[in-house]
Parts: structure tokens; sequence; C-alpha cells
């Protein structure tokens, strides 16, 4: 966007907008845009949810404005918009179509926000209209999730920054997930992020994790007990799926050790993937067990002796990433991309280059080989986790919330 006659927007949190916020330490009313629907588990639902829920929590009035949700369990919910399904930056998610203005206003008329929290890269046709439509003294605060995997993807984001940038004004603050996604939106919107990690219920999965050591009596790496290697993602390429099941094929001409194999995800990879397995003889050490319902995350993660989530790249963060540190009896080893190498601060011994499958096989069998390396690696993840912990950042939140 440089060479543009206009110029750049003010940096986030030096707006004008906003200041009437509810005094220091008064219950908030906080309203979460989402474009998407919040039927579904990726990454930004997750976020908008552990967020919404700690601050409910903490005594604030928590509403969800999205597309169509029909969930049932989730009060404040308003889907202001239908939406359509498509692929963007390797990920399935919706995108809204043109929100009833009669509905926003409705909304906006009855419920007066002191926040409206903006998930983004964010649409002009839900999120855009709820903005432009929004009380002068309501600040707006965004949180930016993604870095591109395709040129689609970044140019598409620049070119909604450039439609977008005399709005991206009214914004006082905008978070980014991580320090590279920061980068992005800086380049994309010419806004000044802080850095602010996804929020993670790291004691649910830390409570699993402790459920798992007291009931395993024995390391496992005999034949009774196979060293469980698992993988939980959607079976897509840059998830990795794919790059593990090569490196566990190179890993049995490494060590005798016996290795159980379970993919937890679905996708459009899975017939592939099933037919490589079969052609590899690996069928006898990988099972694919489809969809992983959200309450049975903890305990699957928990009971893995080694959690391998090679993403290769399109990474902001890693929210899996952290659940599996907090949860994991054993090491997690991830893949060395900017978002995930972000979460891993501390643990680079733990990355890994999936698309080098010597390499990959290698440090697979590090760990297979060697269960004392794995109870190590596990206490200090669980204690890394906690940076995440979503009473840690739902406190950072609320502190832009309060400028």
């Amino acid at each position: 966007m440089s060479g543009m006659d206009e110029q750049p927007a003010e940096p986030a949190g030096q707006g004008a907008a906003g200041q009437g916020v509810a005094g220091q330490g008064a219950p908030l009313r906080v309203g979460l845009v989402i474009d998407d629907s919040l039927d579904r588990p990726d990454g930004v639902q997750q976020h908008v949810l552990t967020l919404g829920a700690w601050l409910s929590g903490q005594g604030h009035e928590v509403h969800y404005l999205s597309s169509t949700t029909v969930r049932t369990d989730l009060a404040n919910m308003h889907s202001l918009a239908r939406n359509l399904r498509l692929k963007f930056n390797g990920n399935r998610l919706g995108i809204p179509l043109p929100a009833p203005a009669r509905g926003i206003t409705a909304l906006l008329g009855s419920v007066d926000f002191d926040v409206l929290h903006i998930n983004m890269p964010y649409s002009p046709l839900l999120a855009g209209r709820v903005i432009a439509r929004a009380r002068p003294g309501t600040r707006v605060v965004g949180t930016f999730h993604i870095l591109p995997w395709t040129r689609l993807t970044r140019w598409g984001t620049r070119l909604l920054g450039l439609v977008q940038r005399r709005q991206l004004r009214r914004f006082t603050t905008v978070i980014a997930v991580s320090a590279p996604a920061a980068v992005f939106a800086a380049e994309a919107l010419h806004v000044s992020p802080v850095v602010i990690g996804n929020p993670v219920d790291v004691a649910r999965f830390a409570q699993a994790r402790e459920a798992e050591l007291a009931r395993v009596a024995e390391p496992a790496g005999t034949d009774q007990h196979p060293v469980r290697i698992v993988f939980l993602g959607r079976l897509v390429e840059r998830k990795g799926a794919g790059e593990l099941l090569r490196a566990v094929a190179a890993l049995r001409a490494l060590t005798p050790a016996p290795v159980q194999v379970v993919l937890g995800g679905t996708g459009p990879l899975r017939d592939e993937l099933e037919a490589y397995v079969a052609a590899q003889g690996l069928g006898d050490c990988v099972e694919f067990i489809g969809y992983v319902a959200e309450e049975d995350k903890a305990a699957l993660l928990a009971g893995a002796d080694v959690v391998a989530l090679p993403s290769t790249g399109g990474e902001s963060f890693g929210i899996s990433v952290v659940e599996a540190l907090a949860a994991s009896r054993g090491v997690v080893l991830a893949g060395d991309n900017p978002g995930y190498r972000t979460v891993m601060e501390g643990l680079e011994d733990q990355l890994v280059d999936a698309t080098d499958t010597p390499a990959f096989a290698i440090a697979l069998k590090r760990y297979v080989d060697d269960a004392a390396a794995r109870t190590e690696a596990s206490a200090r993840q669980v204690i890394h986790a906690g940076r995440f912990d979503v009473n840690v950042i739902g406190a950072q939140v609320l502190e832009v919330y309060r400028g």
C-alpha cells in the first residue's frame, strides 16, 4: 500500500474514540465479534470462547456477535448474518453474507457496549458494519490472528487493509497473537499491534496430565506398551500428517522399539494418507480415529508419549501446541514455523523441520528410545504452558480494554 496519496491510519491505540470505558475495576460490557460461526472448534473460535468464559467468570457481561451460530449453550449469543463456507489460508472458514443493518442497529441500541473486541482480519459485511454503527464512547479493540500461508492470503489481507484504512482509525488498540503476526499486521493494515498470545485453559489440560501420570504404571517401549505417538489436527497439507507418517516409516530402520501412531482429525488428505500407510506396511501401528471432540482432546493428549504437531507453516500462534505442552505426559515435538516457534520459546530443541524426513525420524527416535527424556520434557512443558494460561492472558486483555 506504499505510494498511496492517502496517509496511513494512526497507529492503533492512539485513536480519540473509546474514552468512555467503565472505570478501573468496574464490570465491563464486552462484545466479542467474529465473522465466522461459533459452532466450529477452530483457533479463532477457541480464542473467543475461552476469553469469553474467563471474562464472564470475572463478572463482566459478555455478548457474542457472530454469523450463523446454532449452539444454545452461550448466553447473549447474537447471530447477525448467514455465512458461506470456503477455504482461506489453508483453513476452512465461514464468511458472512451482508449482515442486515436493522439487526445490528437494534442490538447496539439495546446494549451499551463498553468494548467491542473484533477478531481480525474482519469482513466489511459483518464486523465492519458493527464497527461503523458503534457508539462514540465504545472502545474498539482488535485481535489479529493470521500469518499468510499463500500469496492469495497475503494480498487479500493487504486489500482488506486498503479498503478498511479509514475504519481502522476507530480502533484504540490492535492485539496480535504473536510477534510474527504483529509484523504481518503492521505490513498489511498499517497498525502498530501489541503482542498478547492466545488464551488457553491450561489447568484443564494439566489436570488430564496429572490423572494420566497417576494411572500409568510403567514407561512405554515394550510390546505390551508401545510408545504412543499422537497427531491431532486437520488432515491438510500444512498440518504435517503426511510428514509424520514418512518419518515413522523411516523410524523403523532406526530403532526396534514398538510404536503406536494415532492420528486424530479429519480432512481431505485422509484417503491419500491411508493409502500411504497401506503401501508402507504401517497398518499394524497406525490408526486414524477421525474427529476428536473438544471434551476428549485433553485425555488424548495426556495419553501420548510423544505428541507430534509438525505443521510446516501458516501458523500465527499454536493453541494446539500449548494444549499439548500442558497435557502430555511425554514430549511435544512441534513444527519449526514462526507461530509455533513463538510458543516453543525456550523449548527450541523440540522443534522439527518436518520436511526433512531423516532429521524428523532421528528426533522421534531420541524420544521413542528414552523414557527418561520424555518425562523430563513433560515436567518442563507444563510449566512453560502456564505463560498462556487464560488467567494470565485474560488479565493482559482486560488491561487493554481499560486502556
